[in-house]
Formats: structure tokens, sequence, C-alpha cells
């Protein structure tokens, strides 16, 4: 390779990374799309990724537990803009949590992930989270999962077309492993069904598994 060419596209087992067309549908069908999935963060320490197997919808405006339900802000105007960005926010001053913008420029909805099966940088993950004694718990929750994988605010906005944070095709989840159930963790809108996860998936959050 000569010192101008361009770097080759680092291949994977998992597969290719989803372009932004994958995103700029309704967010229930990404939401639902998204399981079997492979979200990876490359930071110094080096390449963390997982399988996805729990997800939930934001959906605009109108969805009361969505964070746009406030209208465009300086932190929610991440969710207006394109499908396929990266939307990370921070709670209760201690966790960052990742969203997948989608939809077109200006409709604000996000798919939130919950929950993954570590696949890569398994040791890596790990030791980011210590307090985590089985492979289970390293990534069963939003803001573990940002733990295990890296994820931090400095990613917010990024595009997950390219490094450092991409999600690849992985595997397709059949419907027949797919329970959905109401979001966790709100008071506005919380009967709504908008909930996926890989209903067999030792994986997935603490909450219900039926629906």
């Amino acid at each position: 390779m000569t010192r101008n060419a361009a770097p080759r596209a680092r291949r994977s087992a998992f597969g290719p990374v989803l372009g932004r067309s994958f995103y700029d549908r309704p967010t229930e069908i990404v939401a639902r799309e998204l399981l079997g999935t492979v979200l990876e963060c490359e930071t110094a320490d080096g390449i963390a990724a997982g399988r996805i197997v729990e997800t939930e919808a934001y959906i605009g405006e109108h969805d009361l537990a969505c964070h746009a339900a406030v209208g465009r802000t300086e932190r929610t105007a991440p969710l207006y803009g394109p499908p396929g960005n990266a939307y990370v926010y921070f709670i209760y001053g201690m966790y960052w949590c990742f969203n997948a913008v989608t939809r077109a420029v200006g409709e604000p909805s996000a798919v939130l992930v919950r929950a993954i099966e570590p696949v890569e940088g398994v040791d890596l993950m790990r030791v980011r989270r210590p307090k985590a004694r089985r492979l289970i718990d390293v990534a069963n929750g939003p803001g573990k999962l940002c733990i295990a994988l890296g994820i931090t605010g400095a990613h917010n906005t990024l595009p997950l077309q390219k490094p450092p944070l991409v999600i690849r095709r992985g595997e397709a989840i059949p419907d027949d492993r797919v329970a959905i159930t109401p979001r966790i963790g709100i008071t506005q809108w919380a009967d709504a069904p908008l909930r996926w996860i890989v209903a067999d998936s030792p994986f997935v959050s603490k909450g219900p598994r039926a629906g």
C-alpha cells in the first residue's frame, strides 16, 4: 500500500455496516430489525462489540416518553438530525445511553439499545465492568452496555456508518424468537408496546419477557 492510499474498511465476521437507508424508516420497524445486529465501538483500548438483544422505540414529539416531547432543544437536537446518527445522552448523573436516530431529518425519533450479548472484546468489557461477575450481567442495561463498549458523550451525533461507532448486519432474528412489551422505567406512555427483545436470550435486561 502506498502512503497516500486510502485504508481498507475493516472486515468483520458480523457483516457489513448498516447504511443510512436502514434507519430512514418507521422507528418501530428499525427497533425490531436491530435485534440480532452488532453494535461495535472502537477506542484506544481496542474494539468491543455486542449483539443487540433488546431495543425500545421513541417515536416523536407526540410520544410523551420521548425526549422530543419538549421540542427541539440543545439536548434533543440530534433527534431531529439525519437518520443513522448516534444520540447519546446522560442520565442520573452517571450513565450514558446510546440511541440510533431514525426517520427523516426533522422527524425526531430514535431507538434506544437496552441490552447486548458480548461477542467481541469480551475481556475488555469485563475490565470495564468489574462488578459484573457473570457475562450475562456485563451489558444487560443501557448504561451498562455503554460502559462495557466505551460509549460516551463524545459519540453523540456521530454517524453510525464508520468507526469509531458502527452497527453491523449480524444475524436475522425470526419472529418466533421475538417478544414485544411496554417500555421500562418510564411514567409517560408506559403501556405502549414499544420494547422488542430476543425472548430466549439471557442477556436482556430485567423486565417483562412476554407480550
